[in-house]
């Protein structure tokens, strides 16, 4: 998976969009690389999808990336997500939908990628296809994929109401409510009010 970059230029929305769905894969698989911590601390604070809405949660991410270093980051990240045995967050869909891993959250799931033509591919994805970060990356491709009979707003709206909607904001709030969160609450409270403003945006096609 590429690690997504930050950019201070004038985005589009749909551009955007994709940019924050890919930031937010990158920074949920893995703790963030060196290249990756050293844009976000450089980024400027203006929040990088339009909605004044988002700037606080925004700008307290950005803070939290130039108050911790990439080792800490690092350490927290393998403390909540990591280790051996149960974590002590999951970041896996069906864990929220049905309190176990690998049920039927995850087969419905795998079953909506294939009707998109999408699949997992195992040299680059270790995970399951309901980890946050996988899910991202398909909301991501939806926005600026190039075949337009994947990549619609329509396509968008029915994935991210099954598949983002219908857990995420639990998850955020799992890692907002665990101690050892740090850098990690702030980025699942900007993701929270992210999902937020996109249900509202999805909510006004209808």
């Amino acid at each position: 998976m590429n690690q997504a970059q930050i950019s201070s230029d004038t985005l589009d929305e749909e551009t955007a969009r994709a940019e924050v769905y890919g930031l937010l894969s990158a920074l949920f698989y893995a703790a963030p690389s060196a290249e990756l911590h050293a844009s976000l601390k450089v980024a400027v604070t203006e929040t990088p999808a339009p909605g004044a809405v988002l700037q606080d949660s925004w700008s307290a991410l950005i803070a939290a990336a130039r108050t911790y270093s990439q080792e800490d980051i690092a350490l927290e990240y393998n403390a909540l997500f990591g280790g051996m045995g149960k974590p002590e967050v999951y970041l896996y869909g069906s864990h929220y939908l049905s309190g176990f891993l690998n049920e039927k959250p995850l087969a419905a799931l795998r079953t909506d990628i294939a009707e998109l033509g999408l699949g997992r591919d195992d040299t680059t994805m270790s995970e399951t296809e309901d980890h946050i970060a996988y899910v991202c990356e398909i909301m991501r491709y939806l926005i600026a994929g190039d075949d337009v009979a994947v990549a619609n707003l329509s396509r968008q709206r029915e994935f991210f109401s099954r598949h983002v909607q219908s857990w995420v904001s639990m998850m955020c709030e799992a890692v907002i409510n665990h101690p050892k969160a740090r850098f990690y609450r702030e980025l699942s409270a900007f993701t929270q009010v992210f999902v937020a403003v996109e249900a509202q945006g999805f909510d006004m096609l209808v």
